[in-house]
């Protein structure tokens, strides 16, 4: 079965190049108690692929891009190819897991084959385990990497029954089939890509109105950009990563925003900007009372019954690094984000995504390529908070304590900064160049001295 990537899911393939990797991923870790072995970890993923069909299928350029690439099934798909261990040396501490897990994310997929690996890690020191994982951006959105991540949690520790798979690969279409299919869907893609306009704004009057609406909501937010020429987020990256944590207790967020009004996310959001401004005063930057840190908060505008594809808009935050006291600092990203939400920016620059089928797939890679290139220009960082489940999870009869995200690094952008929350728990993983960031785990370590400045204002 061939099925054409979404111009979204087309852009994160476009975007990549040899410093830029456009995998997202994870870090999850285990109790101690549960005897695993790569034997039963392979056979336990292969008895669960069918409820991800995507897992066995590779990405398929079409013939002089006369079309966006597609999903095929892979004749030669190879589990174990995939599924893979390692063991840290002794003694198997957090810096040497952390270590393993930038250099597994410094390292791209390969095209030929269906985009994911994932890692079971022994040699723990408390003798648990972990798992890492990695998967190319095109096959998963934030929210959507969760549903996948069912398909190795379990809900208690006995694990579920798997599902019938009587999975056999469809033949791989031709070069001439892929470019006849591509000329085809161009012709008719005009109508549908008005149709799709038309649907993502049904309250606005006519298509045209509705590119207006658009323009209007992304020049509004990058004309209010004010990134400093040279910052120490932006820089010259390279291929290699460094990789840091920190965690946070969920019920310390809710009761910052009992206390303080404003979210949860809001919270989120202030701890990272006081995490920055510490990082930021060790490296003895001037942190003046109005200095602040453009961060790009991805938002997906995902439809709730859609279960695959990217659907994603975008928020441009402002955090105010420059002002020394927290709860000051928190009213005014409260306030940032109050605004956003009441201008309906991200909603506008949703209707973007299905506008953006017109382009034609050659611009439409370059056009991709030229916004990864000047992001720098636009932000200093993103900054991801997906929620995730609050009861706990199990894998292969042993729990999850906990689970950090992975979120790729765009051109000139030296962290990333990836938050989900899990069974009580706020966890931060910041993905970070080797050269340019030596110091991730500073930064990290002032994440969590962040959020005790916030719980002594309580």
């Amino acid at each position: 079965m061939v099925e054409r990537l979404s111009p979204l899911d087309a852009s994160f393939l476009f975007m990549e190049d040899v410093t830029t990797h456009m995998h997202v991923g994870g870090l999850m870790t285990f109790e101690p108690g549960t005897d695993v072995d790569l034997q039963g970890f392979v056979r336990l993923i292969g008895e669960r692929l069918a409820a991800v069909p995507r897992y066995r299928q590779k990405v398929r350029e079409v013939p002089a891009r006369l079309g966006l690439p597609v999903w095929v099934d892979d004749p030669d798909f190879d589990l174990e190819y995939h599924v893979r261990r390692s063991a840290l040396p002794a003694p198997g501490t957090d810096a040497q897991l952390r270590e393993l897990v930038g250099r597994l994310q410094g390292r791209p997929l390969d095209r030929d084959r269906p985009l994911w690996e994932i890692y079971l890690v022994e040699g723990l020191e408390d003798g648990g385990f972990a798992i890492i994982t990695k998967t190319h951006h095109a096959m998963v959105d934030g929210l959507s990497s969760i549903d996948i991540g069912a398909v190795l949690l379990d809900l208690t520790p006995e694990p579920r029954p798997s599902e019938p798979d009587g999975w056999a690969p469809a033949s791989e279409p031709s070069s001439v089939s892929l470019a006849v299919g591509a000329v085809l869907d161009q012709l008719r893609r005009p109508q549908h890509a008005l149709g799709t306009a038309r649907r993502a704004v049904a309250d606005v009057q006519t298509a045209a109105g509705a590119v207006a609406q658009t323009a209007g909501a992304v020049l509004a937010a990058v004309s209010t950009t004010k990134v400093a020429r040279t910052h120490p987020l932006n820089a010259a990256i390279g291929r290699q990563r460094r990789y840091g944590t920190s965690a946070g207790a969920l019920d310390d967020y809710k009761a910052v925003r009992k206390a303080h009004g404003g979210t949860v996310n809001d919270v989120v959001l202030t701890v990272v900007a006081g995490g920055l401004r510490r990082w930021l005063a060790t490296r003895g930057e001037d942190v003046r009372p109005g200095g602040g840190v453009r961060a790009m908060v991805p938002v997906s505008v995902r439809p709730p019954g859609a279960q695959l594809g990217n659907q994603i808009s975008a928020l441009f935050v402002d955090l105010p690094v420059g002002e020394a006291d927290p709860v000051a600092r928190l009213e005014r990203i409260t306030a940032a984000m109050l605004a956003h939400k009441r201008s309906g920016q991200a909603v506008a620059a949703g209707a973007l995504v299905g506008l953006v089928g017109l382009t034609p797939p050659t611009l439409h890679s370059l056009g991709a390529r030229l916004s990864n290139s000047m992001s720098a220009r636009v932000f200093n960082v993103i900054v991801t908070n997906v929620p995730g489940p609050q009861f706990p999870l199990y894998a292969m009869g042993a729990r999850m304590r906990d689970m950090y995200p992975v979120v790729p690094l765009a051109k000139g952008q030296t962290v990333s900064i990836g938050i989900t929350s899990y069974d009580g728990g706020v966890f931060y993983g910041l993905n970070a160049d080797r050269d340019a960031m030596p110091d991730v785990d500073v930064l990290a370590a002032s994440m969590g001295e962040s959020l005790e400045e916030l719980k002594e204002t309580l």
